[in-house]
């Protein structure tokens, strides 16, 4: 057993890799992968006890190594602590780093009012601070899911062997390897309730995968913002300054493109293809067993390791530091026909439309288009339509 856990250790510390050849497409059930570590853990005690490499003696890797196991209860389990540690230290801090550079970038600009957009048309007004705490809530939101489904993999599969039901192993073996695994990680692993499932369906692992679906989503949604703001910048809309990492152009001298945001977009897109595969793989458990499980897990910690490491990136080659150009603001904000929204409660929405499509037809601002008009006087215009009031209907 001594010379067994001497084995584990330097695999863990990667002395041993160049003896794991095998790819993610082989059996389904894991057992290349398994029998693989049985192997080199058996072969590697042999040695440490002066025996011959091959001889399965006096270690043996299916004898001992595998000793109350089985690669279909042993692989899920594996399966599921990978994914919990992935997510609960690469991506979700990841994500809360993030988000609190947003939430920096919100307080450090939060009285700045601009232009607010629907349909890629102008709007009514809004704070920086107030379009960029849409950002931050989608994150939230999106971690809260990432946590959720995380704790959905804490049951393990250990202790049910071949089909379920335990057999060749101790009743108390999975209880006693989950509170083992609880102790050495510090993540509250238990033995799953019904190893029937745990076996053959992984609908915890479909829901982690939907939940990073739903994190590129947001992601993507922020990306594309940003990249839209910062488009330009002299013929686009222009509101926000990226950093200029590098050159974005091979042809055009000083060009420089939003690389970062559509590093995140990529990377979003090939979650939402993991996403797909790992849905139809779990589709194809036939009876006591799923025989999908590597290319379920590869999808879903490729998903993981994608986001931790992009969205890292972006926060730290992008967001962190963009600024909005002030001036470029106020003068959208200036122009906003939309502005005109602040006059209903005052003249009608019917004679607001006609302010605004007359400073429309004949490029006037919307105070002359209204004096025109004889809708209102100018002290009257300027205080109901007062963009400030307008970001905080409620007074707040």
């Amino acid at each position: 057993a001594e010379a067994m856990l001497q084995a584990a250790a330097e695999i863990v510390a990667g002395d041993l890799d160049r003896h794991f050849p095998l790819m993610v497409f082989q059996t389904g059930s894991g057992t290349h992968t398994n029998m693989n570590a049985n192997e080199v853990i058996a072969n590697r005690a042999i040695a440490i006890l002066g025996g011959k490499l091959g001889s399965n003696e006096p270690v043996h890797p299916n004898d001992h190594v595998n000793l109350g196991q089985s690669s279909n209860d042993v692989f899920p389990t594996v399966m599921h602590i990978a994914v919990v540690e992935q997510l609960q230290h690469l991506l979700l801090p990841a994500i809360a780093d993030l988000r609190n550079v947003l939430a920096d970038q919100a307080e450090k600009y939060r009285d700045l009012i601009k232009t607010g957009r629907t349909h890629l048309q102008d709007a009514a007004p809004l704070t920086v601070a107030q379009e960029m705490s849409g950002w931050i809530a989608q994150l939230d939101f999106a971690a809260e899911g990432v946590n959720a489904a995380s704790d959905r993999l804490l049951p393990l599969a250990i202790g049910g062997t071949a089909v379920g039901t335990g057999l060749n192993t101790e009743a108390s073996f999975g209880a006693r390897v989950a509170a083992i695994l609880s102790t050495e990680t510090g993540l509250a692993f238990s033995s799953a309730d019904n190893k029937f499932m745990a076996l053959s369906s992984h609908e915890p692992l479909v829901a982690v995968s939907a939940a990073l679906r739903t994190l590129a989503l947001a992601l993507l949604k922020i990306a594309n913002d940003v990249r839209w703001l910062a488009s330009g910048p002299r013929c686009g809309l222009g509101e926000l300054r990226l950093p200029q990492n590098e050159p974005g152009s091979s042809i055009m001298p000083g060009k420089v493109n939003p690389t970062q945001c559509e590093a995140l977009t990529m990377v979003c897109t090939q979650v939402f293809g993991n996403d797909a595969t790992v849905a139809f793989a779990d589709s194809q458990g036939n009876f006591q067993l799923n025989v999908f499980k590597p290319v379920i897990v590869h999808n879903v910690l490729e998903s993981i390791t994608l986001l931790a490491d992009a969205s890292a990136g972006f926060n730290h080659y992008c967001v962190a530091g963009m600024k909005p150009d002030r001036q470029r603001i106020s003068m959208h904000l200036a122009n906003n026909l939309m502005l005109v929204t602040a006059l209903n409660n005052h003249i009608g929405y019917d004679k607001a439309a006609a302010i605004a499509k007359l400073a429309s037809q004949e490029d006037k601002t919307l105070k002359e288009a209204c004096l025109q008009l004889g809708y209102a006087s100018a002290a009257e215009f300027d205080a109901w339509l007062d963009p400030k009031a307008m970001v905080k209907p409620d007074g707040a």
